[in-house]
């Protein structure tokens, strides 16, 4: 039996509907009262801030959209995978020549007005996700009293040093200008199964570099996926930018009806959410490292891809006479190949042994779904609308001098995969992913150069970066900002490896010549 109501409330005047319906109401009741009364922030909230030197708190508000309604929006199935813990950071760093003064005198009050006025259309961001014990589903609860936590602060930081490309900054440097979220929550130790968790859906902050920049962050649970997220900051920079209430290009579509589910999918995604569910408390907690690590990116000019693609291309024609070769390769594809194969060179320079070289290496990315289900899906669908896929291929094959165009022929063969059947073997996807993580290595794959983040212009002009704050498992892709058709991909080191990847990364680039 479902645990919430459905976003469009249809009352029944049978007398098993009511009684139904009255027992939907009372568990959302319980709900409603269990939010009132818990005021426990996690741990893994927390991260490391400069010193108090470094920084000031100008302010941080409430931002309160205008709906009296208190809306219980229950999630797809296609939202499963991903409900939980799950937070997705990104930043947006614009030119901003002024004082802090000036910042709260002129620019602040617009900021804080356009954001109640897009909160009116993407109202459910300032909820909460609920997850109850099993056997109830997950599901998203807005109140009249809830809202979205606006942070303002001045930072010290060189916002030239952490607004460039190419040279590598310390991942911590990043953590002060990160929307933090305060969690309410039961927590048990002994009994992590029968807990209700309460995860907020959004935070945001703008922290001004006095007479620099000017850095908005979002963080986000991901109960929406990159498209949304997209969808949300472009419309909060257009209201920003036109100064007045005006009509978005694009409203939120919040309709769960319009997805269908003929084999049963959210059977096996519930399945696989509950067994998840069990791991929380590590994630919970927390794990802190003393390892130091550093966030660069790299850009490749569009010259640059289109080398990969021919050459990728070229080997492929030459040396597989079993998989017939695509006429044609994507940017995201090769890009792809070629840094997954260069980090793996990387990363395993210094190994030697004949086992750890047996081991798989494994790259999994998201794959949109939106023209893949057979039906028409919403522009502005609110929510998750992605399958997960992924190549895997051995850290021998991948660290030999064939390593980019194997990396490649995978990547290809699991997009095809996914076009032609979006959720195969998903009966298996949890077992599979796991098995990733035990007996070999992993780099996931964030954001996509389709979202064009670049555009997100609130008045100030176009981002001079937009970076995504992640783990060293990660690499983040999005369209080049200062290169047109080229691609910039962020990636996590440890100490050390930076300057050895670069020097990978040369050398493929020169082999493309050839």
């Amino acid at each position: 039996m479902s645990c919430f109501f459905s976003f469009e409330f249809h009352l029944s005047y049978s007398a098993i509907s009511f009684k139904l319906y009255f027992i939907h109401a009372l568990h959302l009741l319980k709900m409603l009262l269990l939010l009132n009364s818990l005021h426990h922030i996690l741990p893994f909230s927390q991260m490391a801030s400069p010193t108090q030197q470094d920084l000031k708190l100008i302010e941080q508000t409430l931002i309160i959209p205008s709906s009296t309604a208190t809306i219980s929006l229950p999630l797809t199935f296609l939202d499963l995978p991903l409900a939980g813990p799950i937070y997705v950071r990104r930043q947006f760093f614009y030119h901003f020549p002024h004082s802090t003064t000036h910042f709260c005198k002129t620019t602040l009050p617009s900021l804080k007005h356009s954001l109640s006025l897009t909160l009116q259309h993407f109202f459910p961001l300032a909820g909460n996700l609920i997850s109850p014990p099993p056997p109830h589903k997950p599901f998203i609860l807005y109140t009249q009293k809830d809202s979205v936590t606006f942070t303002v602060i001045e930072t010290s930081a060189n916002f030239n040093h952490l607004s460039a490309n190419h040279h590598p900054k310390n991942l911590k440097d990043y953590n002060h200008l990160v929307p933090k979220l305060t969690h309410k929550t039961t927590y048990d130790d002994n009994d992590i199964e029968n807990n209700t968790f309460i995860f907020p859906l959004l935070a945001l902050q703008a922290s001004v570099f006095p007479n620099h920049g000017l850095c908005i962050a979002i963080t986000y649970c991901h109960v929406m996926d990159d498209s949304c997220c997209s969808h949300f900051m472009k419309s909060w920079s257009f209201m920003h930018r036109n100064c007045e209430v005006v009509d978005l290009k694009s409203t939120p579509c919040f309709d769960r009806k319009i997805f269908r589910d003929p084999k049963g999918l959210e059977n096996v995604f519930l399945r696989d959410y509950f067994e998840e569910r069990k791991t929380w408390k590590e994630k919970l907690i927390g794990q802190t490292s003393e390892e130091e690590y550093v966030k660069a990116t790299i850009v490749f000019a569009k010259e640059e891809i289109e080398r990969m693609k021919i050459w990728a291309l070229n080997q492929w024609k030459k040396n597989d006479h079993e998989v017939q070769a695509p006429q044609l390769l994507s940017k995201f594809v090769v890009t792809c190949g070629f840094i997954w194969s260069s980090l793996v060179k990387t990363r395993y320079r210094n190994e030697n042994d004949n086992d750890d070289d047996e081991k798989e290496e494994y790259f999994r990315f998201a794959g949109d779904c939106r023209d893949r289900l057979g039906y028409k899906i919403p522009e502005g669908y609110f929510g998750n609308c992605l399958t997960l896929c992924h190549a895997t291929v051995k850290r021998k094959v991948m660290k030999g001098e064939d390593g980019f165009v194997n990396g490649v022929k995978e990547i290809e063969r699991a997009i095809s995969e996914m076009k032609n059947e979006p959720f195969k073997d998903v009966g298996e996807w949890r077992d599979t992913f796991k098995k990733m993580y035990e007996v070999g290595s992993v780099l996931l794959v964030t954001g996509s150069p389709k979202f064009n983040v670049y555009e997100t212009d609130f008045g100030f002009g176009r981002p001079v970066k937009v970076e995504m704050v992640h783990s060293f498992k990660c690499m983040s892709i999005a369209e080049s900002g200062d290169r047109e058709g080229g691609l910039e991909v962020g990636l996590v080191f440890k100490s050390g490896e930076f300057e050895y990847f670069c020097a990978v990364i040369e050398h493929g680039l020169e082999a493309l010549k050839c």
